[in-house]
């Protein structure tokens, strides 16, 4: 930092220049109170100067690392460890709003939480910023120097990033106490270089940070830096924590939130989450692991100096690692002996988080199958228990992510005519088709379910040859008038996973003809109509059973 001043009569005029070693960046300091929250801001990248002895009972900061515009900027500053008590220069970036801005304590800042705000800013350290202070005997203010006349601009060159590598990925930090300042430095430098590796841009991997310790804390999210350069920075100026190592907490957290299209999560594309661990969790990682699996997600886990024999007695869980990957098969488990010797595992762990067959988390049964809804339509069942029915259909498709490359749903209602209510591929959106099954209209008629399971073989399932995720839920009042054995084996050997379900006069041993086997798993039976709704979870439960056993 150098100083430079002039008199101009009773006033001093000084020009304060603040270099660092990040390059020649130059922009003028703006004054600010300590309450000037992040609305308050008109430009979108903007260097604010903050004045000494701010404190936390003139300031509210609402979030961890993002911060909702409504908080203080001086405060948040603190609270991120960009600034120090004796005030200084701030450099604000303008973001969108998001869901679930997160509390924490930090650098004598206690942030708080809010589930909504309408944009957010993040702060880094500044680079050569001018200010100028204007003084005389009694006051001292301070106003931004003119800026200088601007040379030539040069476009900025956007990077697209890697297109072959176009996945969402979550870095897990371990920021406990077992790690210290030292190796959380050594730990940045390894996530900058992997960074660097994996080709970050907006058409390539996106990456965003959580830090695990006590409580997990999102950094910056996956669409809040999309250029290689802004990542990196943002990484190098991440502030270490302390506390305790809870992985299975933190793990639990990104599935939950990290990637919802509110959040910046890109829909279809494959999610992947590095954890990086010191030592050993605290916590347990066995649900955790299990939400992460089931929401398509690919753990991966670099575990770092592990404990040794003499340590053992002192890991909670011996198989924590087993546990937490995708897979138990070596490709998403990496055992680094040091944080020193990270540099060799930065080219081998970026080349499998790029290797789209490798991540088998990626589908799951509630966004890859194709379910058909036999639905009987005759006489017997009435307007009513007809209405009971469309619920239970509607029951089971809310509980999986329909959408154009995801689950799809279709309909048939049938009598002994048969009627296509709802192709696989009429909707892509989930409300949409939804919606489409609410609508359905009852035909009326006699009973013949042989020749309905070969109508939605054909007509549900023809442009789906994918065995082990296509779907039938046949729904009937009473006996069928036509052969139902042949037609329901046909649709088997297509590679279509019959369910029966029987209401009041349906025969039991109807039903198990139809089922898929074994037979007890894939039919269901109540007296009454009402009783269906019982049946919505396990039926869930049971088609993600078969996909995860045939996939």
């Amino acid at each position: 930092m150098f100083l430079l001043s002039h008199h101009t009569g009773p006033f001093f005029f000084f020009i304060i220049f603040i270099s660092t070693a990040f390059g020649s960046e130059s922009s003028v300091a703006y004054p600010v109170t300590c309450v000037t929250r992040g609305a308050d801001l008109t430009e979108d990248v903007v260097v604010v100067l903050c004045p000494p002895g701010c404190s936390q009972g003139q300031m509210s900061v609402f979030g961890t690392g993002i911060y909702a515009s409504v908080s203080s900027l001086c405060g948040a500053a603190l609270h991120r460890g960009a600034l120090r008590a004796a005030g200084g220069p701030i450099r604000v970036h303008k973001l969108q709003g998001r869901n679930d801005y997160l509390s924490s304590y930090a650098h004598g800042i206690q942030s708080q939480p809010l589930t909504q705000w309408s944009s957010s800013f993040s702060l880094t350290k500044p680079v050569n910023v001018p200010l100028e202070l204007t003084s005389n005997s009694s006051t001292t203010t301070q106003r931004p120097v003119k800026k200088p006349v601007k040379k030539p601009s040069v476009k900025k060159t956007v990077i697209g990033g890697n297109k072959d590598c176009q996945m969402d990925i979550a870095m897990v930090m371990d920021s406990s106490k077992n790690i210290g300042q030292r190796r959380f430095n050594l730990q940045k430098n390894f996530i900058i270089k992997l960074a660097a590796m994996l080709k970050v841009g907006p058409t390539g991997p996106h990456v965003g940070v959580i830090q695990a310790s006590d409580s997990p804390r999102t950094e910056f999210l996956l669409t809040n830096y999309t250029q290689p350069k802004e990542l990196l920075f943002a990484i190098k100026e991440l502030s270490y924590q302390g506390g305790n190592t809870n992985t299975g907490k933190a793990i639990k957290h990104v599935a939950q939130t990290f990637y919802l299209q509110e959040s910046g999560g890109r829909r279809g594309h494959p999610r992947v989450m590095v954890v990086l661990v010191d030592g050993w969790p605290s916590d347990d990682l066995d649900q955790a692991a299990m939400l992460a699996r089931e929401s398509g997600i690919n753990v991966f886990l670099v575990s770092v100096a592990r404990p040794a024999p003499e340590e053992l007695a002192m890991v909670r869980d011996k198989d924590f690692a087993a546990k937490a990957v995708c897979k138990d098969n070596g490709f998403f488990s990496l055992v680094v002996p040091s944080w020193f010797s990270t540099n060799k595992f930065v080219k081998p762990l970026s080349q499998r988080l790029c290797s789209l067959d490798g991540l088998l988390c990626s589908k799951t049964c509630y966004n890859s199958v194709n379910i058909g809804f036999l639905i009987d339509g005759s006489s017997s069942v009435g307007d009513v228990n007809f209405q009971l029915m469309l619920e239970f259909v509607t029951g089971i498709a809310h509980n999986f992510e329909i959408s154009d490359i995801g689950a799809r749903v279709g309909a048939v209602q049938f009598t002994y005519d048969q009627r296509l209510e709802l192709g696989l591929f009429d909707f892509s959106n989930k409300d949409d088709a939804i919606n489409a099954l609410k609508k359905i209209r009852y035909m009326s008629g006699g009973t013949a379910t042989g020749g309905a399971i070969s109508y939605a073989a054909q007509e549900l399932f023809s442009r789906e040859s994918g065995r082990g995720r296509n779907f039938l839920i046949v729904i009937t009042d009473g006996q069928s008038y036509d052969e139902i054995a042949a037609p329901s084996l046909e649709a088997q050997k297509q590679g279509i996973t019959i369910f029966s379900v029987g209401v009041a006069w349906a025969l039991m041993d109807d039903l198990k003809l139809m089922a898929s086997q074994p037979k007890d798993d894939h039919t269901f039976f109540t007296r009454e109509f009402t009783g269906l709704s019982e049946f919505v979870l396990p039926l869930v439960k049971g088609i993600c059973r078969d996909f995860t056993e045939n996939n």
